[in-house]
């Protein structure tokens, strides 16, 4: 091609969104090589450094999300919202797209209806089974709305949906090949005879997921396992002086972040986890047995539907957030984990559930979109 192909993707706020934002990319890079992508993120927030750190080029919007607690703050929100349209509206003229991909976050609401409103295809990767008002919206101007669940019909136009599943990280699918669990659990020191229990709050960490934790640790020593617990930075300083007054307890991992998450994954027997959709497409792709505590602090309570749709399938256990506060967590934990028909079947449920060449399948879709703008 004599002009090169050129598409913006927009969004993030969260690991979630910006995982299979960078996992499209680079299935983008290797169906066209010499293809020129930029990211439109939101000022101050993760995707500003994460996506460069993954070598792309990005630039931040002044979007904000909706204050629920201080209503008068959204005046605020509002001017910054008006602003970011514009700041969009520069972008996408100096940077002349032929497509336009949003994967959530508030970035996409300004970059895609913007978009839409000059004429450039859109496509809209929606990642939960829920879809929220702003994707809705966008959704009726969107080319293809890529899902990871089936009866999203409700909430988009039927014949733009297309089932691709989430994309997940490059590194746990190589991950998935490489490591075995009994090497992953010597790897990260501890005894490959004995079941492994990884409890994930997420990068920041989820109070309730803690507490629980705290509220039932005296159940570990005696329940002959053991336990990665990654808490998050900013809980961590906390647990960690909490736990000196105890008695060590060698079985128990306490991190705050764990970089070589495919190890991990790799290593446990069992997962507690939120119902994020990047965290439960890992979990379906390495076929990971889970309990989900959705998280109550999320927009239409997407996560619970999200948790709903592998539970009604048999496919992972579900736990209330407000009972895992409460020191339900680590007996439901303990006593899954050594049932191990169960968790062969919670195993073989999720792993029907799997779309492992999901940012092939969006990025083809991509290209398809921005060559047919090149030839029209």
């Amino acid at each position: 091609m004599d002009t090169p192909m050129r598409v913006l993707v927009s969004g993030g706020g969260t690991g979630g969104h910006i995982f299979p934002a960078l996992a499209i990319a680079k299935a983008l890079q290797k169906r066209c090589p010499d293809i020129q992508l930029h990211f439109v993120g939101a000022q101050g927030r993760m995707e500003m450094t994460r996506v460069p750190a993954a070598g792309y080029s990005i630039e931040g919007l002044p979007v904000a999300g909706i204050d629920r607690k201080n209503p008068l703050k959204n005046l605020v929100v509002i001017a910054k919202l008006l602003k970011s349209f514009w700041a969009a509206r520069s972008i996408i003229r100096r940077w002349r797209p032929q497509v336009v991909v949003g994967v959530g976050g508030y970035a996409s609401a300004p970059t895609l209806q913007m978009a839409a409103w000059m004429g450039i295809p859109t496509l809209i990767q929606e990642q939960n089974s829920y879809a929220g008002v702003t994707n809705r919206i966008l959704g009726r101007s969107a080319k293809c709305i890529c899902v990871a669940y089936e009866g999203m019909q409700r909430f988009f136009s039927k014949d733009k949906i297309v089932l691709t599943g989430n994309p997940v990280r490059e590194e746990l699918v190589h991950a998935k090949a490489r490591l075995v669990r009994d090497e992953a659990v010597a790897a990260m020191g501890l005894d490959p005879t004995k079941p492994v229990i990884l409890v994930l709050g997420g990068s920041l960490g989820a109070r309730s997921i803690n507490e629980g934790m705290m509220a039932g640790m005296h159940l570990i020593p005696q329940a002959d396992v053991q336990v990665i617990w990654q808490t998050g930075k900013y809980y961590h300083g906390q647990i960690v002086q909490r736990l000196a007054e105890n008695t060590p307890m060698p079985m128990l991992q306490v991190k705050d972040f764990i970089p070589d998450m495919g190890l991990a994954y790799a290593a446990a027997d069992l997962v507690v986890s939120r119902a994020g959709a990047g965290s439960i497409s890992e979990l379906c792709l390495l076929e990971k047995p889970a309990i989900l505590i959705p998280s109550p602090n999320v927009a239409e309570d997407h996560q619970t539907k999200n948790a709903q749709a592998l539970t009604d399938r048999g496919a992972a256990l579900f736990l209330a957030d407000k009972e895992a506060a409460v020191g339900k967590l680590l007996p439901l934990a303990i006593e899954t984990v050594k049932d191990h028909e169960l968790l062969k079947k919670l195993s073989e449920q999720i792993r029907q559930m799997a779309k492992p060449e999901a940012a092939h399948e969006i990025a083809a879709l991509v290209y398809s979109l921005a060559e047919n703008e090149m030839k029209s």
